[in-house]
């Protein structure tokens, strides 16, 4: 392996070592806070901790900034890849400045969400942070499997990634909310990214199988995928 494939084994690293973890910790706390709440509702004492609502709400602010990292992290490598292969510096400077500077954007979108609290702010920088993640995923190099978007780890993932942007923008309201409205579609939007968080699980696995390594790829590319064959190796 060179040093163009560790790279390339960032982000699938980054997603089990630190995010899958995460995730798992989220729900737990999600699930046992709606137990706490259900049970006083019900009028009975329960024996779940009252922190237990306040460490949900801090490690899934940590859970949407690790898969807004992550979703940069994977879309930087084939990105980065593109740039170099074609010298997009040399011939189209001011694009590489465009998507750096995009780059930078939306990160800082994302801690300007993190501070702002009016709901007019909240929704003007997630609404940036999200468009900074779809711009980059147009950008060439990036592997979308358009034909099969529905299957698509990118579309998975990156429409995972905007439900937590989105998450993270509502949460003040939640707290406010008397009718319960913003907690239900809390609720709703992250089971659908739970379901999506395992399909990532599926499609990213089957694409690290699908990926050649960097010495592989003049050859592999010569097959027909379509009709599953690859051409016959020179007689020597």
């Amino acid at each position: 392996m060179q040093i163009t494939d560790f790279l390339g084994l960032l982000h699938p690293a980054i997603a089990v070592i630190f995010v899958f973890p995460l995730i798992g910790t989220v729900v737990n706390f999600a699930w046992q806070t709606r137990q706490r709440r259900l049970q006083l509702l019900a009028g009975n004492k329960s024996k779940i901790p009252p922190v237990v609502g306040v460490e949900h709400k801090q490690l899934g602010e940590r859970l949407t900034s690790a898969v807004v990292a992550l979703t940069l992290i994977g879309l930087s490598y084939p990105i980065g890849k593109n740039i170099i292969t074609n010298q997009l510096w040399n011939k189209t400077p001011f694009q590489v400045i465009f998507i750096l500077l995009l780059f930078a954007a939306t990160i800082a979108s994302l801690v300007f969400l993190f501070r702002a609290k009016q709901r007019l702010w909240r929704a003007v920088f997630a609404t940036l942070a999200g468009a900074g993640l779809v711009i980059l995923g147009c950008q060439d190099g990036v592997y979308r499997r358009t034909n099969e978007w529905y299957w698509s780890h990118y579309y998975i993932g990156m429409t995972a990634a905007l439900l937590m942007i989105f998450s993270l923008a509502i949460v003040q309201d939640i707290y406010q909310d008397k009718s319960n409205r913003w907690r239900i579609i809390h609720t709703i939007l992250n089971c659908i990214a739970l379901l999506l968080f395992i399909g990532q699980g599926m499609t990213g696995t089957r694409d690290l199988l699908e990926i050649p390594l960097s010495w592989q790829e003049s050859y592999i590319y010569q097959c027909d995928f379509a009709n599953k064959t690859c051409p016959m190796p020179n007689p020597k």
